[in-house]
């Protein structure tokens, strides 16, 4: 299925409602439909066609949601790019994806302006917000194009969206996501639009991560209005809940946090929220404990996925979250709060040892994928491509094991494990006993090399405001917790853990700083 039909049904069932609210901004799913019309026409104009990519660099706001669209009308490519890398990475993306157009924010012409003469294409440029100087500017454009429709002639098979991996151990990957990369997810997962179901989904992860991307498609796809918030503050986003009345939201655990810690929260009413879906990073199971307790009235989904599988592989439902019945079935909830759920109908998910075989209950390997909605490949990186694809499995790089119902349980990156004289160790085994102590704030686990063991373990901790621990304490505390082998030998105390915008911990980059042997 095509996504522009997604729009299509959309604005012809409920063409009043509100698609879009963005800064008091509203767009009927008629307006909206309009003006992507009008938008690709102008792309049209400028010369975008079949494959063409059209790149945008700017925060969240509705015009990325029109130009995606819109590029779908043209069989073109929708390319938005991490705007909060720097500009040589940027400078990389846009050489590496030849935009047709290049779409910027006014805070971005600057930095697009610094490199683009380094650039062996040259993309046609246009201004959001205010003209620039030498840059087409997107409101003209929109005002002044023709308002017929067009019509894709691709099939669901063709590339629609091309997503930048983050670069955090290497420099970024264009990830080939095609119609079916969406359809197939959302005919599966979401429910249609509903004249007389009525729902609004507040969106505050990026738009250049898979998470937003989703949103987007299902909110359009459900009829649902899709409430923008530029970039996540905790505090504008309680109001913007509280204000638009928003059902759904979809948070990374970074977020949730920042949320139930922000000293006005509870000063807000946050009552209408139903589902609130998170994922993205591991989720700490005293945040999540906490969540479910300071909002009692939400519905909570853990959804696990990657870029690479055009996100939700694996979820834990909303009834998993609900911390009722027997002392047993309580114990065997908070249990499963831990995991990543069961895997969803369309795709085919397992764990397998490094020969490809299928691992036991309880037994860790790695997560692979299968199905129609993967995607189609790294964009110019054919052995990238041909690395992650093994005989019809894409290998995501994630070790985890599954218990005996069939819940799959994370433990880390395959590059973070730990091996620690022919023993494995699982950074987020012990990171979710850290985190459990009542001093820490956060923490990370990391492998140090040793002559004697390959790997010794070192946490790297964040103390809570106005507490204190010594590092001997934090290792016994681990011990008693664990087999010994698993606890911490070291412990170093930091301000803040690095992290990239999606919450993710960079451990690549502690264990650049932190890699001093582990004596004694």
């Amino acid at each position: 299925m095509n996504t522009t039909e997604f729009l299509n049904i959309a604005s012809l069932i409920v063409p009043d409602r509100v698609a879009i609210v963005f800064e008091g901004a509203r767009y009927t799913y008629a307006e909206l439909k309009s003006r992507v019309n009008r938008l690709a026409n102008a792309l049209a104009g400028l010369g975008v066609g079949e494959g063409d990519r059209v790149a945008v660099l700017q925060v969240n706001t509705n015009e990325h949601v029109e130009l995606c669209f819109a590029a779908a009308q043209l069989d073109a490519v929708y390319a938005p790019l991490n705007f909060r890398a720097r500009a040589d990475e940027l400078s990389f993306m846009v050489e590496d994806a030849q935009p047709k157009v290049l779409v910027a924010g006014s805070r971005y012409v600057g930095m697009v302006d610094s490199f683009k003469g380094n650039l062996d294409s040259a993309p046609r440029l246009v201004s959001l917000e205010e003209p620039a100087e030498g840059w087409e500017f997107y409101d003209d454009m929109v005002a002044t194009a023709p308002e017929e429709e067009r019509f894709p002639q691709g099939d669901g098979a063709d590339l629609t969206v091309l997503l930048f991996t983050s670069g955090t151990t290497s420099l970024p990957k264009g990830v080939m996501l095609s119609h079916d990369s969406f359809s197939s997810y959302i005919l599966s997962n979401v429910s249609p639009v509903d004249p007389d179901d009525e729902e609004r989904n507040i969106l505050t992860v990026p738009l250049y991560h898979i998470a937003g991307m989703q949103t987007v498609m299902s909110s359009i796809y459900g009829g649902r209005t899709l409430i923008i918030q530029r970039q996540f503050d905790p505090k504008g986003w309680m109001e913007l809940v509280e204000t638009e009345r928003a059902n759904r939201a979809v948070m990374v655990p970074t977020m949730l946090k920042m949320l139930i810690d922000h000293d006005d929260f509870h000063d807000h009413d946050l009552s209408s929220l139903n589902i609130v879906t998170y994922g993205a990073a591991p989720m700490p199971f005293e945040v999540i404990k906490r969540a479910i307790q300071e909002l009692p009235g939400v519905h909570f989904i853990n959804a696990f996925g990657q870029t690479e599988t055009a996100a939700t592989i694996t979820m834990l439902p909303p009834e998993d979250h609900i911390l009722e019945g027997t002392e047993e079935e309580i114990e065997r909830k908070l249990r499963r709060l831990t995991s990543v759920g069961k895997p969803l109908d369309d795709v085919d998910v397992r764990i397998v040892d490094d020969d490809a075989n299928p691992v036991a209950d309880g037994e860790v390997g790695e997560i692979v994928a299968s199905g129609p909605r993967l995607m189609k490949g790294y964009w110019n990186q054919e052995e990238a491509t041909s690395e992650t694809f093994r005989g019809g499995w894409l290998y995501t790089g994630d070790l985890g094991y599954m218990d005996e119902d069939g819940y799959i349980y994370l433990a880390g990156r395959s590059k973070d494990f730990i091996k620690r004289g022919g023993e494995m160790i699982s950074p987020e085994e012990v990171e979710q006993v850290l985190h459990s102590h009542q001093a820490i704030e956060e923490a990370a686990i990391i492998g140090v090399p040793d002559i004697d063991w390959g790997e010794r373990v070192r946490a790297v901790v964040v103390l809570k405001d106005g507490q204190t621990a010594q590092d001997d304490e934090i290792i016994e505390y681990c011990r008693q917790r664990l087999a010994s082998f698993k606890k911490p030998e070291s412990v170093v105390f930091v301000s803040e853990l690095p992290r990239n915008p999606m919450g993710k911990v960079l451990k690549r980059l502690l264990r650049e700083e932190y890699d001093e042997p582990i004596l004694g």
